[in-house]
């Protein structure tokens, strides 16, 4: 098996079909993620990646993640991807909206001996939560009306 189909298999197998074990096939026991959006708490290896699959797959139950576009060089994957879901279980705080989400966002492997060692990942989770309905609405692009004036965005 290739690295870019190792990759897959974690965004495929263990997000959209919750079958977490396959962390423990594709990533090596000493893996590191570099997620800013990891949770606190967060466990290092395959079991980190378990417990992140878990909590997503648990507020998006239907939670699909579609691979855009993967490019492979060396010893490294860059994995362009889309995830959709409904909001449906708890995430953390916030209980279900019934809100329906499109996350985009970019992984990059690096590998050795066939399994993932480091991943740097970076989604759209503030675009996620304001599509949940938390945090700030999204500002409009500055405009102006006939007069000069500067248009407010709406209340």
């Amino acid at each position: 098996m290739d690295n870019k189909q190792i990759a897959r298999r974690v965004l495929e197998e263990v997000f959209t079909k919750g079958k977490y074990e396959v962390a423990d096939e594709c990533l090596a026991p000493n893996h590191v993620s570099h997620d800013p959006n990891n949770p606190p708490g967060y466990m290092q290896g395959p079991n980190g990646l378990k417990m992140v699959a878990r909590i997503y797959r648990g507020a998006f139950p239907d939670m699909v993640m579609t691979i855009d576009d993967q490019i492979a060089e060396g010893d490294r994957v860059v994995t362009r991807w889309t995830c959709r879901g409904t909001h449906t279980g708890n995430l953390d705080q916030l209980p279900p909206t019934g809100r329906k989400v499109t996350v985009i966002g970019t992984s990059i492997e690096r590998f050795a001996s066939g399994k993932i060692v480091e991943s740097w990942n970076n989604w759209d989770f503030a675009g996620m939560m304001r599509q949940l309905g938390v945090g700030a609405p999204q500002q409009q692009a500055a405009r102006t009306d006939g007069g000069g004036a500067r248009a407010q965005p709406p209340r």
